[in-house]
This record gives C-alpha cells, structure tokens and sequence, in this order.
C-alpha cells in the first residue's frame, strides 16, 4: 500500500487564510455554508481563520463545529475556552483530517483593543500562528514583538492572517532580522481589492513555492476579505 506524502515533510504545504467577517456576506446575510464552500475550494492543509466566533458574549462560533466535521475534510484544532466557540480572540485554526498536532498556545498580545494569536505546532510540520492584529500600528508591533518574544529561536514558524496593515513596509519591524513577508496579493475589500492586509511571514527555515489570493465568485460574496494560500516548504523537516 502506497503512502500519502504528508504536507510540509515530503511535499510543500498548503497554508490558507481567511477571514471570514463572522460568516456575514457583502448581501448582509450569515451564510456559513457559503464560508465551507470557499474553504473546500482552497485545496489547503491548514487554513487560519479570523473572526471564526461572534464578539459579544460566550463568542458563539459562527462557523458551526458540525457543519466543519459534516462538510469539510477538517478538524478544528482545539483552541477554544468554553464549548461554544471553536478559536480564541477569533483565531481558530483547521487542519487537513488525520493531520497530527503535537502543542498549541494561546497568546495574550497587548494594544489598545482586546486581541489574541494561537499558536498550532504540528507534529510533522512548523508551527502555525494564526494573528488578527490590531488597528493602531503601534499595537501591530508591539503585538508582533510579543509574538516573536513567546516563538523564540525556532526556525519553523508561519505567520498568517490579518494583520491589518495597509502600508506595504513600515509596521513590520519587528520582523524584518528573522523572517521574510509576502504578501500573495490584494485581499481586501472583496467587492474591489486594494490592499493586501492578509499577509504570511515564514522563518528563516522555511521556503515559499507559490502564492496567491482565491477571486473566485463565491469569495467575492461570502466575506469583505478574500482568502489567501501560501505554499511552504520545510528544508529542515524533510532532509
């Protein structure tokens, strides 16, 4: 029996990013079937969300647990505090089913605004950090020094998401010595994109093959921002 070359080790890894506006279209109606269908289209490993639970409250998920498992070859990484949200701060993190998680973290970040990153390190692969960084610049890199501080020396880091920047250099300082930004293209606003706010920065271990920004129809209703995808490869893992 053949074995399936696993993400990351022996073949590039897909990694995605969205927000997804609390499943609320540009029509102004909640349609989380219409967020799955957007995600199954991105042909990804790991997909990083933003605003996956409602703000106000307990955070109810506003992507529903069941439809995920129901709908999506995906598993929800366990990063949520209660049982009614499926991340934390927002940031929830899938993985490809049968992907194998070794740790995840949850990072308080500091700034004006209540914010938070997760932090998923896969068993055969770099450790992921889903962000949704501040709207003041000054909490972005102070948020960004925070999240770097709790990574350490580790070479097989990604950071994806929104991190809210609409410049295209200045904001991400505190990046610059150990990891390369790419922006795959311009996610935001869905209707007219002008700015590429969904970014992802890969460590000094890691390597990106392609990139890009899905513009399909369906993404161009389903949220204000349109998902990006990243393919990573890990030297280090896969000699």
């Amino acid at each position: 029996m053949s074995v399936m070359p696993q993400p990351f080790k022996d073949r590039p890894g897909r990694i995605a990013s969205y927000n997804i506006r609390k499943a609320r279209g540009l029509d102004g109606k909640r349609d989380p079937g219409r967020i799955v269908d957007v995600i199954n289209g991105l042909d990804a490993d790991i997909i990083a969300l933003q605003e996956a639970d409602r703000r106000l409250g307990d955070r109810p998920a506003a992507l529903p647990r069941d439809l995920i498992a129901r709908a999506t070859d995906f598993d929800v990484v366990p990063l949520a505090t209660n049982t009614v949200s499926i991340g934390w701060h927002g940031n929830a993190v899938l993985v490809r089913r049968g992907t194998a998680v070794a740790e995840t973290n949850l990072f308080d970040l500091p700034g004006a605004e209540p914010r938070g990153a997760v932090s998923v390190e896969l068993e055969h692969g770099p450790t992921i950090v889903g962000v949704h960084l501040g709207l003041l610049r000054s909490s972005r890199r102070n948020q960004l020094d925070t999240i770097l501080s709790r990574l350490g020396s580790s070479e097989n880091n990604i950071i994806i998401g929104d991190m809210n920047e609409w410049a295209t250099r200045r904001g991400f300082e505190p990046l610059e010595e150990a990891y390369t930004l790419y922006a795959p293209g311009r996610s935001f606003h869905a209707r007219r994109p002008v700015a590429a706010l969904d970014r992802v920065a890969l460590s000094q271990g890691l390597h990106l093959t392609d990139a890009g920004v899905e513009q399909g129809r369906l993404a161009k209703r389903a949220s204000d921002h349109l998902p990006i995808w990243a393919d990573v490869r890990n030297e280090g893992l896969s000699r």
